[in-house]
């Protein structure tokens, strides 16, 4: 298996300019290549579907919205390890695909997809390796391992990003789809859907709060308010954080994507808004 020197994961939630961050450390050249190569469950073995994120969430509207949608891209067909005849395979893929000549290696995983992401390391590693406490099976196979935690300071706003994004399955801006669709297809607002993903996402970011204080370690924290405003701030303090030279020139070597977030999205989060004062 391929073995990179200097490793690091994105521990993420999903709208926290995760996708912005790791397209800038790749653009670098010498942070890896960092991409969510470990996003399926451990329970399906899938990427999770739109329906899947409102599991438990009692407002049939809110299928009714969503649909038959299925969440399948094709960027998805890259990050499927049934292409390969055993796991193994794939993780070696991937560690090469993150990994830059200078032997950094970098990915992002989102604590929906961390059951899914340790399982799957499990099914990798022979023998006693597979039964290693989690922190250390994660290092194991990602040497000299730093974590960096990327969350929102702004909930509300990553819940009505994340509500968008789900019925337009347009994470960003960059894609062709969704941007003038047709009516019938355009975003509803639902104060339902966007509550409990608010509920959701905090959970998940207090549970990567949890892993890390269980496993005694402090990770570089990032937020999407910082990242959104000091692109090249981030990245310089992430490559600071792994010990890894910058580069000559400038850090942000191509247009970082755009941020979505616009008049559609502030009217959803003032609804939003209204109505829990309301309730």
């Amino acid at each position: 298996m391929t073995t990179p020197h200097t490793s690091y994961l994105i521990c993420s939630t999903p709208r926290t300019g995760s996708s912005l961050l790791c397209d800038a450390l790749t653009g670098t050249g010498v942070a890896g290549r960092p991409e969510e190569y470990f996003q399926f469950r451990a329970r399906t073995g899938f990427p999770r579907r739109p329906q899947e994120y409102f599991e438990g969430a009692g407002d049939p509207e809110i299928f009714d919205i969503l649909g038959p949608r299925t969440g399948v891209a094709d960027v998805e067909a890259r990050y499927d390890p049934s292409r390969f005849e055993r796991y193994e395979q794939y993780l070696d893929w991937a560690v090469r695909a993150g990994t830059t000549p200078n032997g950094v290696f970098g990915a992002k995983v989102m604590w929906g997809y961390f059951n899914g992401f340790v399982t799957g390391l499990r099914w990798a590693l022979p023998g006693r390796r597979q039964r290693l406490p989690v922190p250390e099976l994660v290092q194991s196979v990602f040497p000299n391992l730093t974590y960096i935690a990327v969350s929102r300071r702004d909930k509300v706003r990553q819940a009505v990003s994340l509500w968008r994004a789900l019925q337009t399955l347009v994470w960003s801006r960059d894609s062709d789809a969704g941007e003038d669709a047709p009516d019938e297809q355009r975003p509803v607002y639902s104060y339902d859907a966007i509550d409990h993903l608010l509920h959701q996402l905090r959970r998940q970011e207090d549970a990567w709060r949890g892993f890390f204080f269980r496993i005694g370690r402090r990770p570089l924290q990032l937020f999407y308010e910082d990242i959104a405003g000091d692109l090249e701030g981030c990245v310089g303090r992430v490559l600071d954080d792994l010990h890894v030279e910058r580069p000559q020139g400038e850090l942000l070597a191509r247009q970082p994507l755009s941020r979505q977030s616009d008049d559609l999205s502030e009217s959803w989060v003032q609804s939003y808004l209204e109505d829990v004062s309301r309730r």
